[in-house]
């Protein structure tokens, strides 16, 4: 039997990397334009728990725009966060946060 070793940290990061313009590319080639959200948060940051995928740099939150105007339902998300769990991540709109994307997040 073969022993998994956990993947670290560092390399989900980097996974993650290299998967995220992928999901931007498919945005822009479906017609939205993107701004960046929280990407990134801090211990001082009483938004987010140390435990967070935003505090372990796997995670980013997107602001979607069609036309100028700024997307905030969850649905609007849905082509993106399908397209991004078909790459292995996680999508924040299965429990409403429709604007989060993961990576190695529990599904």
């Amino acid at each position: 039997m073969m022993i998994r070793k956990k993947m670290s940290l560092r390399k989900r990061q980097s996974e993650f990397a290299c998967k995220l313009p992928l999901l931007l590319l498919y945005a822009y080639a479906l017609g939205y334009e993107l701004t960046i959200g929280d990407v990134q948060s801090f211990p001082s940051d009483a938004r987010h728990k140390r435990g967070s995928f935003h505090y372990k740099r796997l995670a980013i939150d997107l602001n979607l725009f069609r036309d100028g105007i700024y997307l905030t339902s969850t649905s609007a998300h849905e082509p993106l966060g399908v397209f991004w769990e078909s790459l292995g991540g996680t999508w924040g709109g299965r429990w409403k946060d429709g604007n989060h994307y993961s990576w190695g997040e529990a599904k």
